[in-house]
């Protein structure tokens, strides 16, 4: 009797084990949907964005400063800030382009 008895705990424990695995791949598999793949599409469009810098975009950096690209390096953007002010930031620092319709 007492051999039963430890026979069905068993196999409820393993059980038990079973859907806490399922529950974890689950839980893995949503945070990839929502965290994760999201996360990779846009770094790639960064990465892509920044790979088509040409002279004359209008970008910002990510200290916030707005500028146009006046030259392209490998590693390297000068910027055109104001007037004849220049500046060399590298390029993974600039985070996005600005059009004449978002600028004040």
């Amino acid at each position: 009797m007492v051999f039963l008895q430890a026979a069905g705990a068993q196999a409820a424990s393993q059980t038990g084990m079973g859907s806490f695995w399922v529950m974890i791949i689950l839980l893995f598999g949503v945070m990839y949907l929502f965290m994760i793949r999201p996360q990779r599409k846009q770094q790639k469009e960064l990465e892509k964005f920044r790979s088509e810098l040409k002279k004359g975009d209008r970008v910002v950096t990510a200290g916030g400063i707005y500028g146009v690209v006046d030259e392209i390096k490998d590693r390297s953007v000068l910027i055109k800030v104001d007037g004849e002010v220049k500046l060399r930031v590298d390029k993974n620092s600039i985070v996005r382009d600005y059009s004449d319709s978002q600028q004040q």
